[in-house]
């Protein structure tokens, strides 16, 4: 870990302290439960180590979709995501988007992006290639999709800073976003992982 993510991580709770104290914490939710235009299951991601997952093949359960920085303020929610993983491991899949579109905080490779996860936070669930997840022409489709109305139903808000959080339910359905000062282990996501549909 450099002498830069060490610092961060200890700033990090007085970030998320910072933003409920400036009231920035922001949740959306699907309250009207509206379908998608275009399936979920129809998307599909190639991780880090090249292979690929159908989202066809998780149905079924719950998936949270982060993108994801090494040199963030917010990168211990890593830690986090992970404890949530490891607890939700029968209803849930979390899948994290390594990407360099905020303030060049993610420059590494996939495989320096992977092996310093795996390092410092013990990571586990899956890790896409680094990709682009803000609105452009090389935002990554999964990110398309979670980012436009006319694509998933209901919510145009696109990642406002490392580690956005959408939730998609067992039926495809995308039901939250959390803002990045959400912790992944904060009762609004915990709430929501364990409702049923």
């Amino acid at each position: 870990m450099t002498l830069r993510q060490k610092v961060l991580q200890i700033v990090y709770p007085f970030l998320i302290k910072l933003g409920k104290l400036k009231g920035g914490t922001q949740v959306a939710i699907n309250k009207k439960n509206t379908k998608a235009m275009t399936p979920f299951y129809e998307l599909n991601v190639r991780l880090n180590n090249n292979s690929p997952i159908n989202f066809n093949s998780l149905r079924g359960k719950k998936v949270l979709l982060v993108n994801t920085a090494s040199n963030c303020g917010y990168t211990n929610q890593y830690a986090e995501l992970e404890q949530l993983y490891e607890q939700n491991k029968e209803r849930l899949v979390i899948i994290g988007f390594p990407a360099n579109d905020f303030k060049e905080q993610e420059k590494g490779t996939d495989e320096e992006i992977a092996q310093f996860c795996q390092l410092n936070f013990g990571v586990t669930f899956p890790l896409a290639k680094k990709s682009s997840v803000v609105k452009s022409a090389q935002q990554h489709s999964v990110f398309q999709w979670l980012s436009r109305k006319e694509l998933n139903g209901w919510n145009d808000r696109e990642p406002n800073w490392n580690f956005s959080k959408y939730l998609v339910n067992e039926e495809g359905v995308l039901t939250h976003f959390f803002d990045p000062s959400v912790s992944p282990l904060s009762k609004e996501v915990l709430s929501a992982v364990h409702d049923k549909v």
